[in-house]
């Protein structure tokens, strides 16, 4: 997967040469702090800038022998600055690097998803001001219920991503946090300015209080929130699966030329974006449970929650981003029929309307127990034998004493259950 769909953006921030580039930036920051401090020579710091680097392949083959990453990469760092690498690394513990610097790859991650999210948003408010107006049947359980417009089930998407970006941006905030406090918090061998630097620099702020973590209420907050993304486009993914059933079929994913359904029916147009969406959603969930489950850890750490971060990171990044673009090309070419909207309003012969009998009934002074009994009378004989609604309650001679035939007519009206609808679009796209 990662592979595959992995757009550059998104897998250079998840490769090994950035992962290690960002722990030579927070090392590297860190000795320029204590150089402030007269701790490192300045000459030293001089020759750190200019030969620290990394091999990836030499760190692999360390960490072969070390069974640690950040030794690992100490060491080959070592090997490149020389004498002067006595000072890289002072007072810190590996957390202080790991953490701080996934802080950088998250925060820069979710830039890249808050772009995303702002592409789609710009999708969905184009398609429903294009449908603004398209009349549609809605649907409780599954079961026509009365008339709206595709636009407004836009309206509605639109305003639910609008506070997944809300959500985004203020997760990114939660987790833009460094720590630079040792081995289990207390700066015992590391001065508080040196965390203030580092993370000033690298455009975090510092945890007011650690242990040798950043606590990880933050990432369950972070990967929570991908996983609330990922539910709303879920949401737009399965209705779109079921505007597109053949017995339904009042949209429909695109399907490109040559391309092919099915290897045993030539017939096919399966609507395999949104079921692809709807199976990656699962995925993302999944890490955000891993995610609340290293909130526990012993003590002032374990390393129990580190192999589930080096997965759940760059996988529920990564299929987010790819969520979204998919979502946004799925509504950018989604095919809508209007026509076969229409036909389908039509198939229950006006039994849209019978709330707005109801209602006009007890207008009339009957009450509400009454009216309910004539205007499922009527309802169950068109729902059971077919037929038109209308005409059955004109016959019937107990609505007939409290409403004229022109006042029946008046309230078999689309335009009354469409009348505010400019309204929600004023208030939802402003």
């Amino acid at each position: 997967m990662i592979e595959r769909y992995t757009r550059p953006e998104m897998a250079r921030i998840w490769s090994l040469e950035n992962k290690y580039r960002a722990w030579l930036r927070v090392e590297i920051s860190a000795c320029e702090a204590w150089a402030k401090l007269g701790v490192i020579p300045k000459e030293a710091l001089q020759v750190i800038k200019k030969k620290a680097s990394f091999s990836v392949a030499r760190i692999d083959e360390i960490e072969k022998e070390t069974k640690h990453d950040v030794i690992a990469f100490l060491t080959n760092v070592a090997e490149n600055v020389g004498p002067e690498a006595r000072f890289i690394h002072w007072g810190l513990t590996s957390s202080d690097i790991l953490d701080t610097s996934m802080a950088l790859l998250l925060k820069e991650a979710s830039d890249l998803i808050i772009e995303d999210v702002h592409k789609l948003l710009s999708v969905i408010k184009r398609r429903a001001l294009e449908h603004k107006d398209t009349v549609m049947i809605g649907r409780s359980h599954g079961i026509h219920a009365e008339p709206i417009t595709f636009g407004l089930k836009l309206a509605i998407w639109h305003d639910e991503m609008r506070r997944n970006l809300a959500r985004l941006k203020e997760a990114r905030e939660t987790i833009a946090y460094g720590k630079l406090s040792g081995a289990v918090g207390t700066f015992a061998n590391i001065d508080p300015e040196i965390e203030a630097y580092v993370c000033k620099k690298s455009g975090l702020k510092p945890a007011p209080a650690s242990s040798q973590i950043i606590q990880r209420d933050r990432y369950a907050h972070f990967f929570n929130t991908l996983a609330v993304l990922a539910g709303s486009l879920e949401k737009i993914a399965v209705e779109i699966r079921h505007l597109q059933r053949t017995e339904v079929l009042e949209a429909e994913e695109y399907f490109s030329a040559g391309q092919k359904g099915s290897s045993a029916m030539p017939h096919k147009r399966n609507p395999i974006n949104s079921e692809n969406i709807c199976g990656l959603a699962r995925l993302v969930r999944s890490y955000a449970v891993a995610a609340m489950e290293n909130i526990p850890l012993w003590h002032e750490r374990d390393i129990s929650h580190s192999s589930v971060e080096r997965v759940i990171a760059p996988d529920a990044t990564i299929l987010v981003d790819f969520m979204l673009h998919r979502a946004t090309n799925l509504l950018d070419r989604l095919i809508v029929y209007p026509e076969r909207m229409a036909e389908n309003l039509r198939k229950t012969g006006g039994l849209i309307f019978s709330q707005q009998v109801l209602l006009l009934l007890t207008q009339k002074g009957v009450s509400r127990e009454e009216a309910y009994r004539i205007v499922q009378r009527n309802a169950m004989q068109a729902w059971e034998r077919g037929g038109d609604f209308k005409k059955l309650l004109l016959k019937d001679k107990d609505l007939a004493r409290y409403i004229s035939r022109a006042e029946l007519e008046q309230t078999f009206d689309l335009k009354h259950h469409l009348k505010h609808v400019d309204t929600i679009f004023k208030r939802v796209f402003k």
